[in-house]
């Protein structure tokens, strides 16, 4: 955690381990009360792994059993949670698949980070359209929130708002349309991706479907947001600029180092791995274990280009000290996966065909909701997943706690489970903006110098044309057939 980061944290808000241990508590008590049940009539749709159930098949399938606090022989109990949880499944899925994923996964993308292509060719974007607004704006939005869609960059905007900030000033811009060109832009491309690794593709796992599956839709609603985000930003930046105060900026820019031939070459090696994924998933149906391969193939192509290009402080030791360092960030990720697995396995599983106290949640659920619009069926699924937000911020910690309820719960209510992973990622992503318990948020905002309440107040409005607009794509979502 940065220095910016640690200053400004909200200190009452509960960890997100203890939130879900709490409800590991509140689901071990349910289980004792509530009697198992299974559904007779489940298929799988041919070529998919969707599956369907039919609500009136459901039967009670024996009693209530309480959860015992520790358990032998490979049995669950509430203090063999973590460690079942982590070890549940396979490499294919939830527990153990995501996880090694996500390990691959953060230490490859710490290399690339580590070689600071990206950031030189951000802030030589910034160098050279410093005097062109309507360039320099949405170019920047654009870069930002591409970085967002293809690996959740977040916590990286910190350095490029203290960057921004100070540039931007000279230009007669204040410190929000910093944040919003940056931070703002990530969140927004992280909300709307088509290929998150963080919080797209392990949604997906956790549901049963194919990673990166439905991008065409994905990458229509990414460039629809993107634009408009753009140009709102665009707009308030023409809105707020003092005529008289912008001058030249050199000062601020021209010690900024400059994009180097190795620096493109590693943007070219990452260009290239996104479009290797595509084509392994929509040609080759390729899984975890194909995706973590590509993205460390990635990460080694991209160490031993800087390594080769001898820059200072480069090193192979630097470059494994990087992997090292982005894997051990995944880390917190990794147990919040492994305690939400554990927190299904108390409730019996995900298989509708097994007895398990969470078909019996499911069924009153779908009967309580029996008869609702598929629509608004989605779209309370886009409200709750932003509520959830609030107490989980981390994207695959929740997309591990809240799909494997809400993928099965839309089998029953008429929304296939790509339109419940898109409820999930716009929920999540969008309300990155406002939530004051993600560290993430108050460290941009400690960087950028602008207390919470300030940014709320601020931000409410833009977050609410985004949630409408992110409403009319569940909507339009569900109408369309999007599965």
């Amino acid at each position: 955690m940065t220095q910016a980061e640690t200053q400004t944290a909200p200190s009452r808000a509960p960890d997100t381990l203890l939130i879900v241990a709490l409800v590991a508590l509140l689901v071990a008590l349910v289980v004792a009360f509530v009697p198992p049940g299974r559904f007779a009539e489940v298929s799988t749709h041919e070529g998919s792994r969707e599956v369907s159930i039919a609500l009136e098949s459901y039967e009670r399938s024996g009693d209530a059993q309480a959860v015992p606090v520790f358990a032998e022989g490979g049995k669950l109990g509430l203090l063999n949670l973590p460690f079942e949880g982590l070890v549940a499944g396979d490499k294919f899925g939830s527990a153990v698949g995501i996880a090694a994923f996500l390990l691959v996964l953060g230490g490859s993308f710490g290399v690339l980070m580590r070689t600071g292509a990206i950031d030189r060719s951000l802030t030589g974007f910034v160098a050279r359209f410093e005097h062109r607004m309507e360039i320099l704006i949405p170019g920047l939005f654009l870069l930002f929130s591409l970085g967002g869609a293809i690996f959740g960059m977040g916590e990286e905007t910190i350095p490029f708002v203290l960057i921004l900030v100070p540039v931007f000033a000279r230009l007669g811009l204040n410190a929000f349309t910093a944040v919003l060109v940056s931070f703002v832009a990530t969140q927004v491309g992280f909300a709307t991706s088509w290929m998150n690794p963080f919080s797209v593709v392990v949604a997906q796992g956790v549901a049963g479907l194919p990673p990166v599956s439905g991008a065409g839709f994905r990458v229509s609603m990414w460039a629809m947001f993107t634009v408009a985000g753009a140009l709102m930003t665009l707009r308030y930046a023409l809105s707020q600029r003092r005529s008289g105060v912008a001058v030249r900026a050199e000062q601020h820019t021209a010690g900024l180092e400059a994009a180097t031939r190795s620096d493109f070459s590693i943007m070219a090696v990452l260009a290239a791995t996104m479009v290797w994924v595509i084509w392994g998933v929509t040609q080759r149906a390729y899984y975890l274990p194909e995706l973590a391969a590509q993205f460390f193939a990635m990460g080694l192509a991209a160490g031993v280009i800087s390594w080769m290009s001898r820059r200072p402080g480069i090193s192979a030791n630097v470059l494994a000290e990087a992997f090292r360092a982005g894997a051990a960030q995944m880390l917190p990720v990794v147990l919040i996966v492994a305690l939400a697995k554990g927190l299904i396995l108390l409730l019996g599983g995900t298989d509708p065909s097994q007895a398990s106290v969470l078909n019996t949640l499911l069924y009153h659920l779908g009967h309580a909701l029996e008869g609702l619009p598929a629509s608004l069926a989605a779209w309370l699924m886009l409200v709750v997943q932003s509520g959830i937000n609030f107490l989980v911020p981390s994207g695959s910690g929740q997309a591990a706690l809240t799909m494997p309820v809400m993928a099965p719960l839309g089998d029953l209510l008429g929304v296939s489970r790509q339109v419940a992973v898109l409820a999930f990622q716009l929920g999540d992503g969008l309300t990155n903006l406002l939530v004051p318990t993600s560290a993430m948020l108050m460290g941009v905002l400690g960087a950028a110098r602008i207390d919470w309440l300030t940014w709320a107040r601020f931000i409410i409005r833009w977050l609410a044309w985004m949630m409408t607009l992110a409403s009319a794509f569940v909507v339009g979502a569900v109408w369309v057939g999007f599965a």
